[in-house]
């Protein structure tokens, strides 16, 4: 067994997800519970590797969050990895959409009693679940999004989601004519306060004078007319510019926006095209891939356990496409984001992804 936290350089594919400004190098749809052991960036986990290839064809099933199918958010973007892997190796793929959080149990065990080779669990709310039916099927392997389940049997896929959360923030920081932005959180876990406080950071780097106002919280994924609410209250104070890290209840932030005409910024998928003109960028993460090359990775015997972790130097986190916002923003802006997306690349820019680092932060 080795100790490991390995970085996989697949932006190639990645940047069909992507906007790519010179090269790319970029659930908030989590729900509790479900904590990190330990926040320190490049934090190890034991890595495990049977270099045996599955027997006849591949069977794969997937077992969704709360928000399911339709969040358009990182529910979808697991999907869309699943189905491009359906199409390219011919896998048999099978399909649950949790509920509550009582389901994902019985939801995990039904996918592994079921002959499953590879269970992949979506949001960091499944992680203890996962942690006893990974147990109870050694000879099964299992991947999450986001969670933290440290076993042979079981990959963890994570993302730098402050990273892609500074590229986003920096661009909202150069564009606010009111001088004032806000943050929309589902639930205030560290995973999300890793978007708030890389937006924050962002912005401050690009306007000093910017104030940040304080973020809204609405303790759901799903009601988007909370999220709407909270979007609305901070547009009542002012800001031009919203970032939400809500799953599919961040829609109603983006409905706020366009109803404001306002800026949104949206999250995990590209969002611009849910409100065109109104969405200024969204923080994609790709889920997506990351799923789809765990996948490849067992149909080619090359399926190790262990914290697989997605950046910005491997084509994890970046912005989107600016299918209608690009010229607005303009080609200065963009360069300045090429370049910021080095020094996070190259470690000379340390984005904060905790309370006390943000606090520590100090802008070039």
């Amino acid at each position: 067994m080795r100790s490991s936290t390995i970085a996989r350089p697949w932006a190639a594919w990645a940047m069909t997800s992507l906007f790519v400004v010179g090269t790319l190098g970029l659930f908030a749809g989590c729900t509790p519970p479900g904590e990190k052991p330990d926040d320190t960036p490049g934090n190890t986990q034991p890595a495990t590797q049977d270099g045996k290839k599955p027997e006849g064809k591949l069977k794969v099933g997937i077992v969704f969050d709360s928000g399911g199918i339709g969040d358009k958010s990182f529910n979808d973007s697991a999907w869309a990895g699943i189905q491009k892997a359906e199409k390219e190796f011919g896998i048999e793929v099978s399909k649950i959409e949790s509920k509550v959080e009582k389901d994902y149990e019985p939801n995990l065990t039904a996918m592994a009693d079921d002959g499953n080779d590879l269970v992949i669990a979506v949001g960091l709310a499944q992680g203890k679940a996962l942690e006893k039916v990974a147990k109870q099927y050694p000879d099964t392997k299992f991947a999450i999004v986001d969670g933290f389940v440290t076993a042979d049997n079981v990959r963890m896929l994570h993302f730098s989601e402050e990273q892609g959360s500074y590229l986003v923030g920096y661009i909202a920081g150069k564009m606010t004519k009111t001088g004032k932005v806000g943050f929309v959180g589902g639930e205030a876990l560290d995973l999300i306060k890793k978007f708030q406080y890389g937006f924050q950071a962002g912005v401050k780097a690009a306007n000093a004078k910017a104030e940040i106002l304080p973020p809204k919280y609405t303790g759901s994924w799903e009601n988007i007319d909370e999220a709407k609410i909270a979007a609305n209250l901070l547009f009542d104070s002012g800001a031009d510019i919203v970032y939400h890290a809500a799953g599919r209840a961040g829609l109603g932030v983006i409905q706020a926006a366009k109803e404001r005409k306002k800026f949104a910024i949206g999250v995990d998928r590209d969002q611009d095209d849910e409100a065109p003109g109104f969405v200024l960028t969204s923080m994609v993460k790709n889920v997506d891939a990351a799923v789809y090359e765990t996948i490849k990775d067992m149909v080619d015997g090359k399926f190790t356990a262990g914290e697989v972790s997605y950046d910005v130097a491997h084509g994890g986190v970046g912005i989107s496409a600016l299918r209608f916002t690009k010229d607005m923003i303009g080609p200065d802006v963009l360069a300045e984001i090429e370049a910021i997306k080095q020094k996070i690349a190259d470690g000379s820019l340390k984005v904060p992804s905790t309370e006390a680092e943000y606090a520590a932060f100090k802008p070039e």
